[in-house]
């Protein structure tokens, strides 16, 4: 398994035969309803879109997973597993083969890769979008994806998985709390799928920030804090900080459910 941070929350990855491309944003900036002046994500220069994409996976609807001007840009002929929120965004921009993956559902592309939805983050309080399960039906290897940090009670009876990305701390809003949940949420899908290694995600890369939002918003907790917390409790779930672009082997070893 290789795995390629392309900042945010967008992810190459590379299995055994089948390449995704996780929640594109690559071209373009970050605006959230034309409102650059609450919020604006930018990089200097555009991320290359990778070749030979087999699958394109979506989360959420969000323009931070469902990134209207990189999903413009990519061929519309690649087939897309998405939450039904962003099934509805890909739709809308012409996309020819789509999946809408409703919670508890599941997929399986090719006889290759099986892609599970689970209840993922609450987008307001009536939607909740999708965390995923993939399993590499060829190498037997399973990751698990949650942007947010929200994971649903059910993993509790799932098998341990290999590698889970989501993030590992928190940022948080005053009044409001973390908003994107890391450390203790973190801590508890490791106790659940007793992954080797993890990755963080939501936050990092080569990308830039301004507006309003900015000013209120907190960071809390690090990589290394985290990976200590693991070691206390007795986790032995290695913590891996990706450098945006950088194409990373994911060494495992065998399964061993």
């Amino acid at each position: 398994m290789y795995l390629t941070y392309l900042d945010s929350n967008s992810w190459l990855i590379d299995l055994e035969h089948t390449r995704i491309l996780l929640d594109p944003w690559l071209v373009g900036d970050l605006v959230f309803g034309g409102a650059k002046w609450l919020f604006r994500g930018y990089r200097e220069a555009p991320r290359t879109i990778p070749e030979d994409i087999d699958v394109i996976l979506l989360s959420q609807g969000l323009e931070d997973h469902a990134h209207p001007e990189t999903l413009k840009a990519l061929d519309r002929t690649i087939p897309v597993i998405a939450s039904p929120n962003a099934a509805k965004v890909v739709e809308g921009l012409g996309y020819e083969n789509v999946t809408a993956l409703e919670h508890g559902k599941s997929y399986v592309w090719q006889e290759q890769v099986k892609f599970k939805a689970l209840p993922g983050s609450p987008i307001g309080p009536l939607l909740t979008e999708n965390a995923y399960l993939v399993t590499d039906m060829v190498a037997g290897k399973r990751l698990y994806y949650e942007p947010h940090g929200y994971h649903d009670a059910t993993l509790k009876t799932e098998p341990p998985v290999d590698v889970v990305i989501t993030p590992l701390i928190n940022l948080e809003l005053p009044l409001v709390g973390p908003f994107i949940k890391g450390q203790e949420s973190a801590l508890k899908i490791a106790q659940w799928l007793k992954p080797q290694v993890m990755l963080p995600t939501a936050a990092g890369g080569d990308i830039e920030f301004e507006g309003m939002l900015l000013s209120v918003l907190k960071a809390k907790g690090s990589t290394e804090a985290f990976q200590q917390m693991l070691t206390e409790k007795g986790l032995k779930a290695r913590v891996i900080e990706p450098t945006a672009g950088d194409r990373i082997a994911i060494d495992l070893e065998p399964s061993i459910a």
